[in-house]
Order: C-alpha cells, then structure tokens, then sequence
C-alpha cells in the first residue's frame, strides 16, 4: 500500500498529479504522430496559455523554453496588429488575448509592437460599443471582455468606449441575473465570467445584481460536487473556473462545497498519463487541466502549494501584480467587502 509520504516521492500530493500534469503539457508538442496534434493546429496559441498558465498554478513555469515560446507567438502576429491560433492563421481576439497573456507571463510585452495590437482591438469596436472578434463581425460578450482585458496590459482602454463595453455587457444580462453571450441569450456560467470581468476591469461591478446571480452561480454545482454551465447540464471541470472565478469576483467562494468540488475536480484526473479531463473516464486536455488546476487553486486545495490565480485576468496574480492590474480590486462595492 502507497503511504502518504511515498505518493509525494512520486509527485503526487493529496491525490494530485503534479509531476504527472507537468510531464503530459510539456509532451503536447510532441505528439506530431496523432492526428488530435494536427486536426487542433487552429487553436495552438491558446493551447500554449493553458499550459503555460497550469504550469504556473503547479509552481513549474519553466518547464517550457521561454525563448522558443516567445519565437512561437512573434510569429503569430500578422500585419493587422493581431494574432492567429498558429502561423499564418487569421487574427481573431481570442487568440490575441492568449498571445497577450503567454508574453505577460514571460515579462516580454515589449517584444511585440504595442500600437499594433492596439489599433487591431479597437478597430473591432463599432458605433454602438459592440465589440466583434473578427472582420467577419461575430459579436458576443466574450470579445467585450477580451477587448478591455487586453487594452489594459497597454495602459490603453481610454482608446475605446469602455461605457459602450459596460452598455453591452448590461443589456445581456438576464432576469435570473446572469449573462448570456448576448442581448437576449441564455445565461451561461463562460458568459458570466466575461462580463463580471469585464465590469470588474471597466470599474462598474455596481451594475451586477449581486445575490441573485450569487444563488444562480451557487446552484450550478450538482451531487457530485463539480459545477455544470447552466441548468439541467452535465457538470464539467472547466466550470470549476468559470463558476468559481465569478464568486470570488463576487466575494462568494463560500456559497459553494469547495471540498466536494476539489475532489470532484481530483476525480477527473489521468493517473496515468496526467492531464485532467472534462469529467471521470473522459480523455484527458490541456483546456481541462488549465481550468481543472486554476479551479482547485481558487478552491484553496491546501495538500500542495498551488500558485495563486487572478479571477478576472486567469493569470497567476504575481503576473497581474507586476502588470499593474490588480487595481479592479479596489473598484469592488464596499458594500460587498463589509458583508
């Protein structure tokens, strides 16, 4: 029988994988045989973010080369100041905000043309404060997020209308008093983390309704401890980051069994190979292993010293510090902070 102090030889802590998880996200780019390697070439950005980020939570950022990441991302940098999922690809926001964040962890902003990146952003702004993602004009509350989020790493969201971001984010909230992914959408747990961050970074959490979307945020975790997106759903480990992101925006982490869904969250993992996946018995990602950890590091798993996570930014708060961008802290209501 493995004794406690034999499985933290091994690098597992509380039933946690870390040497395992650590191992699985430095073999991803090395999978060139299979065909998952190559049919998820649209999202390799993010997929290095998600690493990178799980690799902070564990405490090992180094277990990626810096400079041949930082080469990667310059590389995904078109004419338009925007980046795309991988070289060549078009620019989209949700792969900037990656790239943005990939080079905030590594220090090396200041690598890539700022004005650039900038001038792409609010170039997807319209009239109306919507923000799209791309050309193509998709809009959704996700990219009003993202738009904020990365103009802040440039000291530039005056070059916007954040009241235009805030307008939106507002007219899709809903009457449970979460958001949908715009006006008139269902509410959905992603969306609410998006525009609580959103007002978190705009300075207007003061728009939120705070105790009903509180209950509905408490209500997504099921019998087995996890946290599913919206009513009548499956749970799923990546709600263990946005459900629980939104409540510690809110100051509520304690509306939920964070125990319950710690070992739900521990449940889901590959002894084996690492990674953690969606939910138990299911294939093993980088996406689920990101939020799976940064879940566990919000829901204070205290058998490992896991790195602290900003809930606004999904980035290690040592990162956000030295950024500059923990100020939306001191935006949050008093009257949520006396209660």
């Amino acid at each position: 029988m493995a004794t406690a102090d034999n499985q933290q030889h091994e690098g597992v802590f509380g039933g946690l994988y870390v040497d395992k998880h650590v191992e699985y996200i430095k073999s991803l780019d090395k999978r060139h045989d299979e065909i998952e390697y190559w049919m998820t070439e649209h999202l390799r950005i993010s997929g290095i973010y998600w690493g990178l980020v799980a690799l902070h939570v564990l405490g090992r950022p180094a277990a990626l080369d810096r400079d041949e990441v930082i080469g990667y991302v310059k590389r995904c940098q078109n004419a338009d100041g925007g980046f795309g999922g991988h070289e060549g690809h078009d620019s989209h926001l949700l792969y900037t905000m990656s790239a943005v964040q990939i080079l905030a962890m590594y220090d090396a902003l200041d690598q890539v043309d700022a004005a650039s990146v900038v001038s792409f952003v609010c170039g997807l702004q319209d009239e109306a404060g919507e923000v799209s993602g791309d050309v193509w004009g998709e809009k959704d509350t996700r990219f009003a997020f993202i738009s904020v989020a990365i103009l802040s790493f440039f000291g530039a969201t005056a070059r916007m209308s954040v009241a235009g971001v805030v307008a939106y984010v507002c007219r899709s909230m809903n009457y449970d008093g979460a958001f949908g992914s715009q006006p008139g959408g269902e509410s959905h747990s992603a969306q609410v983390y998006t525009c609580l961050a959103a007002l978190a970074i705009a300075g207007r959490l003061d728009a939120v309704d705070r105790d009903r979307l509180s209950s509905w945020l408490a209500e997504r975790q099921v019998r087995s401890g996890g946290l599913n997106g919206r009513p009548q759903k499956l749970e799923d480990v990546c709600y263990s980051w946005w459900v629980l992101s939104s409540l510690q925006i809110l100051q509520r982490t304690h509306w939920v069994d964070r125990r319950r869904l710690c070992e739900f969250i521990l449940s889901a993992q590959d002894a084996d190979a690492g990674g953690i996946a969606d939910r138990p018995g299911d294939v093993a990602d980088v996406y689920h292993t990101c939020f799976g950890l940064c879940g566990l590091s919000l829901a204070g798993f205290d058998e490992y010293p896991l790195g602290a996570v900003d809930p606004v930014y999904c980035m290690p708060v040592d990162v956000v510090e030295r950024a500059g961008l923990r100020s939306w802290m001191d935006k949050i209501p008093e009257s949520w902070l006396a209660q």
